[in-house]
């Protein structure tokens, strides 16, 4: 009969380890789920951040090109300069003074 009782808390021993390997299994699964979901919401903000970063790249070169135009230094010239060329007649409305 000591036997029986052996063999019985044996397979119980067993039985036990599978469950707690079958549980440690499971939490690590879930918890690398975790990191991945989180590790892709990264990603989509970074291509996110790199998009803004190459729309705004791009409208700087637009503009550094702009600076570079016989247009860009006429809009200066009138603006902070108030220069006009020789034969432009100047109109004022009395709105402005």
């Amino acid at each position: 009969m000591r036997r029986n009782h052996k063999k019985g808390t044996g397979i119980g021993l067993i039985a036990f380890v599978v469950l707690l390997l079958f549980g440690i299994i499971a939490y690590k699964t879930i918890d690398l789920e975790k990191k991945v979901k989180q590790a892709e919401l990264k990603i989509e903000r970074l291509n996110s951040q790199v998009q803004e970063q190459e729309e705004l790249a791009e409208e700087i070169n637009n503009l550094k090109a702009y600076v570079q135009t016989k247009g860009y230094i006429e809009d200066i010239a009138r603006e902070k300069l108030g220069l006009v060329y020789e034969d432009e007649i100047i109109l004022e409305s009395k709105e402005d003074e």
